[in-house]
């Protein structure tokens, strides 16, 4: 079977397994329909401001050196693996009680929910309540792992940026926006895969699967059963 045959068939099975999952039909949205509807829930706020402040930040720290720039380009090449881990172990993290106590943080909790009703787009964002720590703590970590207050900053500022870059990503492949350009058609098939296809593969959000074949988690959708848990992740519902 051919590349384009194996494409062709996914697009068909990811259909029908999407319309008999939502029971409705998808409609079409502008860019500026779904931009406007991004702007209506807290996540946008949260990270632009946190990175405003980063950025007022940076500038009041002064002059930097040449090897900051650097900073970002690191981020940028580690994100995708960063994204897989992120997603398999945290995201989809199984409930289990260690030493008498349950582990079950609130972004497992929230990203079960997620899966339960992929088209709720409230649902699609980092947890508020999560994303009210990650100014603090990116700030934190950055200090803790650079020299100075500028690269701290540049640090901090770089990573915002990637994360505000995957809570748009994230929420723009929900929405009812259809894909045009070839890599946005790639990471859009490969999300429709990993929510009703099977939860098992395709784990990466921001690139087109470059660390799902790093890890082996990109297979011939062909060859994949549907998955009876897609929707309810460890099977916890039932």
């Amino acid at each position: 079977m051919t590349t384009k045959n194996v494409e062709e068939l996914a697009k068909r099975q990811v259909a029908r397994d999407e319309a008999r999952i939502t029971g409705d039909r998808r409609t079409s949205q502008s860019m500026r329909q779904v931009f406007v509807e991004f702007w209506k829930h807290p996540s946008p706020y949260i990270l632009s401001t946190y990175l405003l402040a980063a950025v007022v930040g940076r500038v009041l720290a002064g002059p930097g050196e040449w090897w900051e720039l650097l900073l970002p380009v690191g981020l940028i090449a580690i994100m995708p693996v960063v994204e897989w881990v992120i997603h398999v172990f945290i995201l989809h993290w199984k409930p289990r009680r260690i030493a008498g106590i349950k582990i079950d943080p609130l972004l497992s909790r929230k990203h079960r929910a997620h899966h339960r009703d992929p088209r709720a787009i409230p649902l699609v964002f980092i947890p508020w309540q999560v994303e009210l720590t990650l100014g603090p703590l990116g700030l934190l970590v950055a200090w803790a792992v650079t020299p100075t207050w500028t690269a701290a900053f540049s640090l901090l500022v770089a990573n915002l940026v990637l994360l505000s870059a995957y809570e748009w990503t994230h929420y723009l492949l929900h929405s009812d926006y259809r894909p045009k350009s070839r890599w946005y058609r790639s990471v859009w098939r490969n999300h429709r895969l990993h929510h009703y296809k099977s939860e098992h593969y395709w784990f990466t959000v921001t690139t087109a699967a470059t660390a799902d074949r790093l890890f082996g988690t990109y297979p011939d959708p062909a060859t994949v059963p549907t998955s009876p848990t897609a929707r309810n992740l460890h099977g916890l519902d039932s």
